[in-house]
């Protein structure tokens, strides 16, 4: 069985937040393609290759989103990947800072594959993004 090379889409504005993900994947020696978008319709653009922005291929497999971004939140950019035939099937993990239980319960119900509140302490960060490298190896992706 050949294994497939599962590529990440980190959609996420906060400069600090993405180097902590991008320092935790080496920390973790987590070698997946990572690719970046600044807000939903960045990411939208880049898995659509609409806007003037080359598609992604293949397809980014997971996406971790944050929720409080500018343009198109997290919630917004959910509802949109969901009613798109070619992109639905995307794993999705919210790595946020909201612990309102308003967003918890609005990104469940667009079929998130998990809910992480953002550790402020950079161990612990690593350490959740070691947790989700283990949960993505373990489970079988579209």
């Amino acid at each position: 069985m050949k294994e497939q090379v599962v590529s990440i889409l980190l959609v996420e504005d906060d400069e600090v937040d993405t180097m902590n993900v991008k320092r935790a994947f080496r920390k973790t020696n987590i070698s997946n393609p990572l690719y970046h978008a600044e807000d939903g319709l960045e990411a939208l653009d880049m898995l659509r290759g609409s806007g003037g922005v080359e598609k992604l291929l293949p397809k980014p497999r997971i996406v971790l989103l944050d929720l409080n971004m500018p343009r198109m939140n997290g919630i917004e950019f959910l509802r949109e990947l969901r009613t798109d035939p070619e992109l639905h099937d995307i794993s999705v993990v919210v790595l946020t800072t909201s612990n309102e239980e308003r967003d918890k319960v609005a990104a469940y119900n667009l079929n998130v594959a998990g809910y992480i509140l953002k550790p402020v302490e950079p161990e612990k960060f690593i350490e959740a993004i070691g947790t989700l490298n283990l949960y993505w190896n373990l489970i079988e992706l579209p």
